[in-house]
């Protein structure tokens, strides 16, 4: 680990302002930023705790929905009622994620800017675009069973690692963020980004910019969600493959539909045209399939994840099916249902 500075705010403006530094991170829990710093991926010049800033509630918004605190834990987030009842995809989502221990600690501002968890990207002896830019690319012809399969370049074909981001996706959230030009918000489809032929930027977010808070729209899709996640082993594992899905249902038609992947792209993956393709229809297996089709349309193995292609389209179609029949998949029994 490098030798740094470290600051601590009592204020937002106190962090955006010690924040600046083009080689600055903010530290909140910690759950990802320390790992990358003891494996010498992230080598930050100064650390700014922000732990004291005040950005640790959840409240109601003025014309409905909820503000998430970018520093609520992701524990606090999904045991909180009103997110439980209102928003169970979102609380879902968390819970399938990490481990109790690192839910505790982790914060949610954290969570949307963690980091890909491509073996090429935390070993610093091999080449990495994300980690090095203009070294190559590892995982291309690698070891690439967890890598993309839809939205990757020929400079990286890494995954992002979030559950709660999934959820967050189809929910049409929405992301308020600080910074030396003042505050600004970013719709939550505009705030990861694919790899292009720039991978080191994993996000929008600009040179000094912190996030304070996740605002979730005032919209009800509780009676008919699921987040399906697929994964090596039942706990403490990242996704090979997960499906968020929020429906309106009016009878057996899908009033509107709401679908988000991951484990399959640099950023949670929606395709407008199957959600458009959904509504008004019947939840048939026919439509899921087409659904499945055009979630999936342009999709490509790298060769040790061929496999994904199939699962996912097999996951989508259980996550609809799951969605329309108002049954979620459990997470503390994580049998499919």
């Amino acid at each position: 680990m490098n030798r740094f500075s470290f600051t601590r705010a009592n204020s937002v403006p106190e962090a955006v302002r010690a924040g600046g530094g083009a080689d600055t991170r903010f530290l909140a829990g910690g759950t990802n930023l320390i790992d990358l710093m003891k494996e010498n991926v992230e080598r930050p010049s100064a650390l700014v705790d922000i732990n004291r800033v005040g950005l640790a509630g959840i409240e109601e918004r003025p014309g409905g929905g909820l503000r998430l605190g970018a520093l609520v834990s992701n524990a606090d987030t999904a045991y909180d009622r009103r997110v439980a009842e209102r928003y169970p995809l979102l609380a879902c989502a968390i819970l399938a994620g990490a481990s109790p221990q690192l839910r505790n600690a982790a914060t949610n501002g954290g969570n949307l800017n963690q980091r890909t968890r491509c073996y090429y990207f935390y070993d610093t002896a091999t080449p990495c675009n994300k980690r090095n830019p203009g070294t190559g690319c590892g995982a291309i012809g690698g070891v690439n069973r967890i890598h993309a399969i839809l939205g990757a370049s020929p400079s990286c074909i890494a995954t992002n690692p979030s559950d709660m981001c999934v959820a967050l996706a189809a929910l049409n959230a929405t992301v308020r963020v600080t910074g030396p030009d003042g505050e600004r918000e970013i719709a939550f489809a505009d705030y990861h980004r694919l790899p292009g032929d720039a991978p080191q930027h994993d996000n929008t977010l600009r040179t000094g910019e912190l996030v304070t808070a996740i605002d979730l729209p005032d919209e009800d899709f509780s009676a008919h969600h699921t987040y399906l996640k697929l994964r090596d082993r039942l706990s403490y594992a990242f996704a090979l493959v997960s499906v968020a899905v929020a429906l309106r249902m009016e009878g057996d038609r899908i009033a509107e539909a709401r679908i988000a992947l991951g484990g399959v792209a640099h950023k949670p993956w929606r395709v407008p045209a199957a959600e458009q393709a959904l509504a008004g229809q019947p939840a048939s297996a026919e439509n899921f399939d087409r659904a499945a089709e055009l979630l999936l349309r342009g999709a490509q193995g790298q060769g040790h994840n061929d496999f994904k292609i199939g699962l996912a389209r097999r996951a989508i179609r259980r996550a609809l099916r799951q969605a329309a029949a108002g049954t979620p998949q459990s997470q503390t029994d994580k049998r499919i249902a």
